[in-house]
């Protein structure tokens, strides 16, 4: 395998050998060129950037033989779309792979309709600058996983292909045969009948509010698994609201907050999938009460997160806290107690 500059960018050239046998051109550059993810080497063939000898092949399974030549142009990563904007973030670990951050709430991750800019991926391409390369042929920051607009806590984020192609399995895997994990910290209604559970239940679109997700049939695997950390007592001394440690086995959208409604414990504040359930906060003291109604936005946060870094294969763990909202909402409720 060769490397060389021309004046598109990089050139690449791979020799077919005799192991390899009669196989598809995408198989082989998907092996031999690790730093490329899959998206980006079809992409490449597609736009008649890949030649087997001094024939362009525009077809992802041309099958190439032992003694083959494939030579690959990358072009220079083109400008990121959309901008950079200066926007502050909490960077908790950052090196020239990854980007670990602590989100607040109210940041969007990603730039759509009505939110077109002022999103993480904005700040992150103002933050990383130069040091983002071509994660499909743009510069722009991988994301490989998202919390809601109003979730606070730890987010990762890939920096080039070869970082942006590992975390897309590590996260498709959801630590089933890998060494990632992601856990939350859940303000729940109601008291739990048990310490600990786990919630398998599919999630969909809603049939009928389509911003909504719901837990219907087929839809696609979801597995949230829980235990109890702490028990709030109301005003009566009753319980009336449980601090839950939740860990993802899938990553649906909305899960944690669709699987705790559909078990009848929906998260404190969240006004989408716990409506019903604003008249629980008369049981709270005052001061709680105020909190909650202050905190405007689900009490849902990241906690936890641990993985494989995709260079070193170093496994790596964050722990961050509550943030202020939701700490000053756990000491009122244990106040009230």
């Amino acid at each position: 395998m060769q490397h060389g500059a021309s004046k598109h960018g990089q050139r690449l050239e791979v020799i077919v050998n005799g192991g390899e046998g009669s196989v598809r051109l995408d198989r082989v550059l998907a092996v031999r060129q690790p730093d490329l993810s899959r998206s980006r080497l079809k992409v490449l063939i597609l736009a008649g950037q890949v030649a087997v000898g001094t024939t362009p092949i525009r077809d992802p399974a041309y099958h190439v033989t032992a003694g083959d030549t494939i030579t690959i142009n990358v072009p220079e990563a083109v400008a990121a779309e959309p901008a950079g904007e200066a926007i502050a973030l909490d960077v908790i670990y950052e090196d020239d792979d990854i980007i670990v951050i602590n989100k607040p709430s109210g940041l969007v991750v990603h730039p759509a309709a009505g939110h077109e800019t002022g999103t993480l991926v904005n700040a992150l391409i103002a933050h990383c600058g130069a040091s983002l390369s071509g994660i499909g042929g743009v510069k722009r920051p991988g994301i490989v996983h998202r919390l809601d607009k109003d979730t606070t806590g730890l987010m990762v984020a890939a920096k080039n292909d070869r970082a942006h192609k590992s975390l897309t399995g590590q996260f498709a895997d959801h630590g089933r045969t890998g060494a990632l994990r992601r856990g939350y910290m859940a303000f729940a209604w109601g008291a739990m009948s048990r310490q600990r559970g786990t919630v398998e239940a599919p999630i969909d679109r809603h049939p009928h509010a389509r911003e909504k997700m719901a837990v219907r049939g087929p839809g696609r695997e979801a597995i949230t698994h829980w235990e109890v950390t702490e028990t709030f007592n109301g005003r009566n001394g009753k319980s009336v609201a449980s601090l839950l440690a939740c860990r993802l086995e899938t990553g649906r959208t909305h899960q944690i907050r669709v699987h705790l409604a559909h078990i009848g414990h929906p998260l404190m504040g969240d006004g989408v999938y716990g409506p019903h359930f604003k008249t629980k906060a008369s049981a709270l003291g005052p001061q709680a009460r105020a909190a909650l109604a202050a905190l405007g936005r689900q009490a849902l946060h990241a906690a936890r997160l641990t993985l494989e870094h995709p260079a070193t294969g170093e496994i790596l763990s964050w722990e961050i806290g509550l943030p202020e909202d939701l700490f000053l909402l756990q000491h009122l409720l244990r106040a009230a107690e």
